[in-house]
């Protein structure tokens, strides 16, 4: 059998409708407002995250800005560096340039000083050498004239009056030899004149000028003259100087160290001695 709805019936159960109706239209207010709301928080968050994306794009421009800053700046330093060493090497060239200008005008200034020395030197020697030419020229002749004057004086006086000279002194001596040299066992001497006989004999050094020096010279002649002519070592041995001129003093300083005094008396010659004299022994 069928059931049979009443008004009431029909009036619950539109109510019943409404109410879940009511029901699902709340859940679906619910449900969209929970989705405004997510939709409001995405909204919310894509703003935040293109606020952020915003700053650190900007704070990235800024970085990069600063990083171009600082590479300008490095860069502007660099090249202003660059350009004080390069300034520093033009100058330092320059400097160098100019140093080794002044140094060349340096050398050339000595050069020429030292080459204007050098001529002047070369004159002077040439001025020296001709002096000393002109003086070696008149030594020569000096010597020359006192050469000849010595030869003639040993040749025409002394040698032809030695044996009659020393005879009137006691000493028997017979005959002359005019330069009597020797050199043995590295002992060279020279004797201007020596006067002898077998067992004396008298050995004369000859001067045109006489001096103190050349006494004592041939006084130590006198003392190795039986070393150099040992044919004479048995011998007694006299000295005598014999000279055209003397120092002042020399007669008597010849006297004291026993030597005989030859000198030329107008044209001949004579010993100067006096009789109270004693020859030293030799």
């Amino acid at each position: 059998m069928s059931e049979s709805f009443t008004i009431n019936d029909i009036y619950n159960l539109f109510q019943a409708s409404q109410a879940e109706a009511d029901r699902r239209f709340a859940e679906a207010d619910r449900r969209l407002a929970k989705l405004d709301r997510i939709v409001a928080e995405l909204a919310e968050d894509s703003k935040r995250r293109r606020a952020e994306a915003e700053r650190r794009t900007a704070e990235a421009d800024r970085r990069a800005a600063e990083r171009a800053a600082e590479a300008d700046r490095r860069a502007a330093e660099r090249a202003a560096e660059s350009d004080r060493i390069v300034a520093e090497l033009a100058e330092d060239s320059k400097r160098r340039k100019a140093e080794a200008e002044r140094r060349a005008a340096e050398a050339d200034r000595i050069a020429a000083e030292r080459a204007a020395e050098a001529d002047r030197r070369a004159a002077e020697a040439e001025k020296r050498l001709a002096k000393a030419e002109a003086i070696a020229a008149n030594t020569n002749k000096a010597v020359s004239a006192l050469t000849s004057r010595w030869e003639q004086f040993l040749e025409n006086f002394v040698e032809p009056a030695a044996v009659n000279l020393f005879q009137a002194r006691g000493i028997p001596v017979t005959e002359t030899h005019r330069r009597v040299k020797t050199k043995r066992a590295g002992l060279a001497m020279e004797i201007d004149l020596l006067a002898v006989d077998d067992d004396v004999a008298v050995a004369v050094e000859v001067k045109s000028h006489l001096s103190k020096a050349d006494v004592d010279y041939f006084l130590e002649k006198l003392a190795r003259f039986k070393q150099a002519f040992p044919r004479y070592t048995d011998i007694k041995l006299n000295g005598a100087v014999a000279a055209i001129d003397i120092d002042e003093g020399i007669d008597r300083y010849v006297y004291r160290r026993g030597l005989f005094l030859i000198q030329q008396s107008g044209e001949v010659v004579e010993i100067a001695n006096d009789e109270n004299f004693l020859p030293g022994e030799w």
